[in-house]
């Protein structure tokens, strides 16, 4: 848990019950005092674009503080509202339009309290705002967006790559003996690019949980992966298709991304697809309360993630999924079995969306002709697609360095023939 987080989560507990009256005062004041400021403007502008005008202001500035001013409630009036500089300099422009000097001054001094909240229980804005987003359900996802934008754009800059979306569409299928189950997983990067020379780009798969046999990753046509032959869904890249160097270490598959291409016009998309079988049991044992999760990893830095999970009907037939997101930078992949690694998850804003069952369901904004895409893989698999029911995670600016975790109640332990 980090440090912003830890302090957020004493404040929910009531560890410091002043400082949520201290947010509920301040924007009390600001709501009502630049209320009467705005309201007091000569030709009693309306909107962002008219104030910004009349003042001689940015616009968004004045956009900003109209939000904040109509809104009632005060939480919200503090996290929407701009910092004191800027709303100084508002003041400053109201005054030279004529505004009557007593309401300028007492909006002045809103803003002094204003100031003095965020030094003294917040240290800066951004802390501020953290403290804010813990209760006031609405700005939990504007204020983690505007900071994973941020940690994209330090991060891929830093890594010396980025991609537009990763995608990561896993299906569970029974396996054969009735006892496991299938995993088809398709993996990719869209708008893949290095961002500077001799930066290294991959992916891996790997198996979830060790197995009573080695894991044997197989292309769509039943191939051996022991190189790129069969693996890489060509008619979905770029083209020309990428290339990709394959290699194996324990459990783990890599695919690096070849050659030495850089800067937005070498950007490709790379696609591909991996079959499993018998890759995870289909059932617990009774009372282990053990749970079958697939995940995906952001080791590269994105925009989006686009994490679909399609189920058998006969697999997990009771469950609906749970959302799980950890940090992997100290212990690596986390097993969801180990609740050691309960301290690793992050507290964010995401959801899973049911898509319900069928092909007709499978459809992207991200992934060009993913329909199609699903309907060939289908085919190759001899899978029913309208067999299959849908569920999906889409992240915007998913966080470097987390794995984003869907996680099923399996039916526990059966017999050979699959009967519980």
């Amino acid at each position: 848990m980090t440090i912003e987080r830890q302090l957020t989560s004493e404040l929910v507990a009531g560890d410091h019950p002043g400082v949520e009256s201290a947010i509920l005062h301040v924007g009390d004041q600001l709501s009502a005092v630049l209320g009467r400021v705005v309201n007091a403007i000569p030709g009693s502008p309306q909107g962002p674009v008219e104030l910004a005008r009349t003042l001689g202001i940015d616009k968004v500035l004045a956009s900003r503080v109209l939000k904040a001013v109509r809104n009632r409630d005060p939480m919200a009036v503090v996290f929407l509202i701009p910092g004191p500089e800027p709303l100084r300099r508002l003041m400053r422009a109201a005054a030279r339009k004529g505004v009557d000097a007593g309401l300028v001054a007492g909006a002045d001094s809103a803003i002094d309290q204003f100031e003095q909240l965020i030094r003294q229980e917040a240290g800066d804005r951004s802390g501020l705002d953290s403290i804010i987003s813990a209760w006031l359900p609405e700005s939990k996802s504007e204020f983690e967006l505007r900071r994973k934008q941020a940690a994209f754009k330090a991060m891929s800059q830093l890594k010396g790559a980025m991609a537009e979306t990763i995608v990561g569409t896993v299906a569970l299928h029974p396996a054969a003996d009735n006892r496991h189950i299938d995993i088809l997983w398709i993996s990719g990067l869209l708008g893949l690019q290095r961002l500077r020379p001799g930066a290294g780009v991959k992916l891996a798969t790997r198996r979830i949980a060790g197995g009573d046999s080695p894991r044997r990753p197989l292309s769509l046509d039943g191939a051996p992966v022991d190189d790129l032959a069969g693996v890489r869904l060509n008619e979905f890249c770029s083209q020309p298709p990428p290339e990709l160097d394959v290699s194996r270490a324990g459990e783990v598959v890599h695919y690096t991304l070849a050659g030495d291409a850089f800067g937005p016009k070498s950007a490709v998309d790379l696609l591909f697809a991996e079959v499993n079988l018998g890759e995870i049991p289909r059932f617990v044992p009774a009372g282990s309360n053990r749970k079958g999760y697939v995940f995906a990893e952001i080791s590269t830095p994105a925009k989006s993630l686009h994490f679909d999970v399609l189920v058998h009907a006969d697999v997990y037939p009771q469950s609906e999924p749970s959302l799980f997101i950890y940090d992997t930078v100290l212990d690596g992949v986390a097993n969801v079995n180990d609740r050691c690694r309960d301290l690793d998850r992050l507290d964010f804003a995401e959801s899973i969306q049911p898509l319900g069952a069928g092909a007709a369901r499978i459809r992207s904004a991200d992934i060009p002709r993913y329909a199609e895409m699903m309907n060939m893989v289908w085919s190759r698999l001899d899978w029913d697609p309208d067999a299959f029911r849908t569920y999906r995670c889409r992240i915007d600016y998913p966080i470097y360095g987390s794995q984003v975790v869907m996680a099923f109640d399996p039916p526990t332990d059966a017999g050979p023939d699959g009967n519980t």
